[in-house]
């Protein structure tokens, strides 16, 4: 029974870990991956560790408030951000308007902005009429109260005349221009011109492009300015608009040009786009920014990368700073150059938009004349009339500035069906 006993029990396992491996053995082929491409010292490992910190963790840390980058959590903030910044303009309008009543009594401010000088350096057209919706908002009171300000900060001489071009036709008036008469030249059509404009009733953009070409012309035969500015109602000037504009009419560029645009919305400003100067402009940073980042690794290095001024690695941090600048935006990038106004860039015109445009020398004339030969409607708005005209017309070429000289406030628009709510983008 013993013997039985013993011989029937069972057989006794040794349970080795698959971990352990006896000296001796061979390494598995993953621990000798690991060890010989992705150690620390191996370039391929810092570029991946590298691109994993700044794309996963760093930018989308960073960046996901800022509206016009590819990380902004639309669902989280775009709602909050829309409504405060319709309180900041709504607040801005009302100061505005308490500004502008009290100032009925001010005479010095009515008879310094009321008298218009004949052939001035600058003439700076606002073209307005009544809108329906957002009146509280009073945007051309405050385009007003921005400009007035930076003109009295031109010294003793103006930097500027201002015109108000009233372009309302009907039944009810403009109460913001109707305000303004006290302070501005304001300049509307004549009875027989609001006649014949009720009379024609023509598409909203057709009329818009008419109103427009007017405002050009009258400016010009009232004034006769060496050069023009024209601003919509809801272009609110940036404070360092005189000094900018002033510079760009100083360029040799500005007397080959049929007009020279101000404002380009900010959420079309993105590298990744079809204007092909801005292609050139996202590889040169980003072969300017490799290249000077991998000069100062001999000398500061706090990270011991092994990165070298070769090919492949100007490459890769080339390829890296544009991704990194595109997915921050390049809107951002652009606001540095308000350092000065020399460092405004200055590239080929694009498509939108016309809420501030800069007419070099007499080439606003130029510019009513083309509009009057077209015919304007949904999809072939007085922008992309002008766009197309700079392209196809033997001669004449058209610019862009950019970072941009306006704050497009007009979340209401006057031309377009408007939301309850408008939103940021």
């Amino acid at each position: 029974m013993l013997s039985w006993t013993l011989l029937s029990r069972p057989p006794l396992f040794i349970f080795v870990p698959v971990w352990f491996q006896p000296a001796g053995s061979p390494m598995p082929r993953w621990k000798t991956f690991f060890s010989q491409y992705l150690r620390w010292s191996n370039t391929v490992t810092q570029a991946l560790v590298l691109a994993v910190v700044t794309f996963c963790v760093v930018l989308p840390l960073c960046s996901h408030r800022l509206l016009y980058s590819y990380f902004f959590i639309k669902s989280m903030y775009l709602d909050s951000m829309s409504e405060e910044v319709l309180r900041e303009s709504l607040d801005r309008g009302q100061d505005a308007l308490r500004f502008w009543q009290s100032a009925s009594t001010a005479s010095a401010l009515s008879s310094r902005f009321a008298d218009v000088a004949q052939h001035p350096e600058l003439l700076v057209v606002v073209v307005t009429a009544r809108r329906n919706e957002g009146r509280d908002f009073h945007y051309l009171l405050q385009v007003m109260s921005q400009l007035s300000g930076a003109l009295g900060g031109c010294g003793e001489r103006r930097c500027a005349e201002v015109l108000v071009c009233d372009v309302e036709s009907g039944s009810q008036e403009n109460q913001d221009a109707k305000l303004l008469e006290d302070h501005f030249r304001v300049i509307r059509p004549s009875p027989r011109e609001q006649q014949q404009r009720n009379r024609e009733r023509v598409n909203i953009f057709e009329q818009e492009k008419r109103d427009y070409v007017f405002c050009i012309r009258k400016g010009w035969e009232l004034v006769k300015p060496k050069n023009m500015v024209v601003l919509e109602d809801d272009a609110l000037p940036k404070q360092d608009f005189f000094k900018v504009v002033k510079d760009l009419l100083s360029r040799r560029f500005s007397l080959r040009t049929l007009y020279i645009k101000l404002y380009h919305p900010e959420r079309l400003q993105r590298y990744w786009n079809p204007e092909p100067y801005r292609i050139l402009e996202w590889v040169g940073l980003g072969l300017v920014a490799a290249t000077a980042l991998l000069l100062t690794f001999p000398h500061w290095n706090p990270c011991s990368f092994s990165f070298t001024l070769s090919a492949g690695h100007l490459l890769f941090f080339t390829v890296y700073f544009m991704a990194a600048s595109e997915l921050l935006g390049r809107h951002y990038l652009l606001e540095v150059r308000r350092l000065s106004p020399q460092l405004y860039a200055v590239s080929p015109a694009t498509e939108c938009c016309t809420p501030a445009m800069l007419f070099p020398g007499n080439s606003s004339l130029r510019v009513a004349e083309y509009l009057d030969g077209s015919f304007c409607v949904q999809g072939n708005a007085k922008d992309m009339v002008l766009y197309q005209m700079a392209r196809t017309i033997p001669g004449e070429r058209s610019h862009s500035v950019e970072p941009n000289l306006i704050t497009h406030i007009g979340a209401y628009s006057s031309v377009r069906a408007n939301p309850s709510r408008p939103k940021l983008l």
